[in-house]
């Protein structure tokens, strides 16, 4: 991903967002209530299931910006394989900090480890094929770095970050510039110096006219597979170096269909869009 400093910026500001939900200002009156101050407590982050880790680093983030003298020692790394009751982190602190930031730590380790496993479930799904996996833009709003990440740690690969780092040529623009060739052609005039430009097709007429076209990528939307198959002999015989895209309703039941088609990338939204929560869970050390 781009400038990873700004990235990150805007991950430590959906963490600080996302506290601000929870906290609202007033702080965890139930712990306040409940727990003495200045008790100092420890606890596991576990996994309740199978999975692949993911947001270790967000809940990092959490518990420092609840409370920056608590402690947070990563056990599993993002990324890794864990079976269900295997720790993936330890916390120590003051006990009301550890339990103010208990429920976000979990909600990013839940959700990013989700997109993580189902990811991971691609990836494997391709595997042999020489076709790539990545993400697309359909991210939940303000967590798209924390996402995207997720995608990563599952062994997929980031499509554009946003809208500002590549050019992507989708239906709407060819209508509005009343053409494929058209479209591509102002953006080759207007783009800086080695943008790539992708142009988002449905038919062959329209591969033909990207190609013709000069695109550097060719995204086949919502094809079938013997169309696709068909899109790429046309897409190679005209050029071979172009890189193909297959995107649009592409499933793990049919991801290596789609894959052996001889596609360089498969696009999936349903990575960021569909993924389900995993169950992760913070047990106090007693004691």
């Amino acid at each position: 991903m781009l400038d990873g400093r700004h990235m990150y910026v805007m991950g430590v500001e959906a963490v600080r967002h996302a506290l601000s939900e929870d906290l609202a200002g007033y702080g965890d009156v139930t712990s306040e209530a409940i727990v003495l101050e200045g008790q100092w407590d420890s606890a596991r982050v576990v996994a309740r299931e199978d999975l692949v880790v993911s947001g270790i680093v967000a809940a990092d983030l959490v518990l420092r910006e609840v409370d920056e003298k608590s402690r947070f020692i990563a056990v599993a790394e993002e990324g890794a394989k864990v079976r269900a009751e295997e720790t993936l982190a330890e916390v120590e602190g003051p006990a009301r900090s550890l339990l103010a930031a208990e429920r976000t730590m979990l909600n990013f380790i839940c959700h990013l480890s989700g997109i993580a496993t189902y990811t991971r479930q691609f990836v494997e799904a391709v595997e042999g094929t020489g076709a790539g996996v990545v993400d697309t833009r359909k991210t939940t709003p303000g967590l798209r770095y924390w996402e995207k990440m997720a995608v990563r740690h599952g062994g997929g690969s980031n499509h554009r970050f946003g809208l500002f780092d590549m050019i992507l040529i989708k239906d709407n623009h060819v209508a509005m510039a009343a053409g494929i060739g058209e479209a591509v052609r102002r953006a080759r005039a207007n783009a800086h110096l080695g943008t790539k430009i992708e142009v988002e097709v449905e038919t062959d007429a329209q591969l033909v006219e990207a190609l013709d076209a000069g695109a550097d990528v060719v995204m086949f939307d919502n094809m079938s597979v013997d169309q696709t198959r068909r899109a790429v002999a046309l897409a190679r015989s005209r050029d071979p170096h172009v890189l193909l895209e297959a995107s649009g309703g592409i499933g793990l039941d049919s991801v290596r269909s789609v894959a052996e088609t001889g596609v360089d990338v498969v696009s999936v939204g349903r990575l960021t869009m569909g993924a389900q929560p995993v169950d992760v869970g913070m047990d106090a050390v007693e004691g």
